[in-house]
């Protein structure tokens, strides 16, 4: 299972995120960059979550 992360949770990693439904399922087509230590946007319905499905490439 995919790490799940809720609105206003700060990612560990930076990476785009998809919103995710209550069980499970992608919602939609919109895409986010979710930035490191910055909390994640509002889900556009309670209960949503964001999953990464792409880290960030680069370098430290």
């Amino acid at each position: 299972m995919a790490e799940k992360y809720r609105p206003g949770q700060k990612p560990p990693d930076s990476a785009q995120f998809k919103e995710a439904g209550p069980r499970g399922g992608i919602v939609g087509k919109t895409e986010i960059t979710g930035i490191e230590g910055k909390p994640l946007p509002p889900t556009s319905k309670p209960g949503n979550t964001w999953v990464p499905v792409d880290k960030t490439k680069h370098n430290k």
